[in-house]
């Protein structure tokens, strides 16, 4: 299958990529004069002391701030909206987004309904979105992630969920691109080992889905594959050890390349079904519903013969340099979530059943459709609950 010449590549955001970088954010120009910090609504970023650390450099750069400390795992609407009128209030001029996926992805929100009069909802493109254009200019984010999962510090998108409708579905807008991003894997650290499988996992799935996408070229390739390399090869020694900073770092790094993956390429249909697992059930962690679903979706475009040579070059990124079947990915995959103990994940234990697989369908396809499109084979409703009953415990 011969790989797309064509790509079109738009990532404004200046990337601070590096050990210790936060001790250098002071440094960095700006974007405002009062920032709105957003994190998450547990202790880690408290009781690690990235907050405080956080608030020392804005102070040396001479800005004031405001904490909003509200956001949940997989964003609410309702936070997002809360944010934006505490941004108002306050009048901060910039967001500082301080966490991982879910608090960088409620700052895009956040930035955008600060701005633009009305819900959230009447600038989703998607599901019961009334898709309006966003006329102000949101404010401008800087990122400074905590975690090795989304890449949500290097790309335009938010994921959301609006908790009456049971609908999580996606922001898009080119201003919702970072203005900086401070990448530290220092700040990594402290994620516990299950947390750092589930976030690895959302990282390199970021790349596989697009390197068998049919959006894939030649570019998205370059990065998906130096993605799928740095996460799947030292995943398993950042869960082992929390402490060894060159697992961390290449996962970090890992992270932030399926980040571009996604700017100038596309996911598939794997996270429109995952979205549709953690709508209905908050507690369910993404990665984690990723990973139960994944040897199922995997499988079942291989059996279709979807891609062959992508799925051998994918378990050769993976460390099988003598791979020569399609269903050596599969191998691979199942070593890395062994080697990382998450290969026992149960649906069950997340009180999902059986009864909601049709459920799930209707819905990926209703309020995330367009990645159902990035795919090369149609999944037709059929084919999603299959995925979805051999992928239960």
């Amino acid at each position: 299958m011969e790989t797309r010449l064509s790509f079109n590549q738009y990532i404004p955001t200046n990337i601070v990529f590096g050990r210790g970088e936060l001790n250098n954010l002071h440094k960095q120009q700006l974007p405002g004069a009062k920032a709105l910090i957003v994190i998450s609504n547990g202790k880690s970023t408290r009781d690690n002391g990235y907050l405080d650390r956080t608030i020392g450099q804005l102070e040396k750069a001479g800005v004031s701030y405001v904490i909003f400390d509200r956001v949940e795992p997989n964003p609410l609407r309702s936070t997002v909206m809360a944010g934006a009128e505490a941004a108002r209030d306050h009048k901060c001029d910039f967001i500082v987004a301080l966490g991982g996926g879910s608090v960088m992805d409620a700052s895009k929100g956040i930035a955008t309904s600060a701005t633009n009069e009305g819900d959230l909802w009447d600038y989703i493109m998607f599901g019961s979105g009334k898709g309006k254009p966003i006329v102000n200019r949101p404010l401008p984010i800087v990122a400074i992630t905590t975690t090795a999962g989304t890449g949500s510090e290097a790309d335009s998108g938010a994921v959301i969920t609006h908790e009456t409708l049971n609908e999580k579905t996606a922001l898009l807008h080119p201003a919702l691109f970072p203005v900086l991003s401070i990448v530290d894997a220092e700040l990594t650290v402290s994620v516990p080992p299950v947390f750092t499988a589930f976030q690895g996992f959302d990282a390199l799935f970021h790349s596989t889905e697009a390197f068998i996408s049919g959006q894939a070229n030649i570019l998205s390739d370059m990065y998906a594959s130096t993605a799928i390399e740095n996460v799947s090869r030292y995943l398993a020694r950042a869960v082992k050890d929390g402490n060894d900073m060159e697992a961390r770092e290449h996962v970090m790094f890992g992270n932030t390349v399926s980040g571009f993956v996604m700017c100038v390429g596309a996911c598939g249909s794997e996270h429109s079904l995952e979205h549709s697992l953690s709508a209905f059930h908050q507690d369910l962690p993404h990665g984690a519903g990723l990973i139960m679903i994944s040897k199922a979706y995997y499988s079942h475009f291989i059996e279709k013969g979807v891609a062959p040579e992508r799925f051998i070059r994918m378990a050769q990124m993976m460390g099988m340099e003598k791979a020569s079947k399609p269903e050596d990915f599969i191998t691979m995959l199942t070593k890395l979530q062994e080697e990382c103990g998450v290969a026992d994940l149960k649906m069950s234990d997340y009180g999902i059943s059986p009864d909601e697989f049709e459920k799930f369908t209707k819905n990926a396809k209703e309020t995330m459709g367009f990645l159902f499109a990035c795919d090369r084979i149609e999944l037709s409703d059929n084919d999603c609950i299959k995925i979805f009953r051999e992928s239960y415990k």
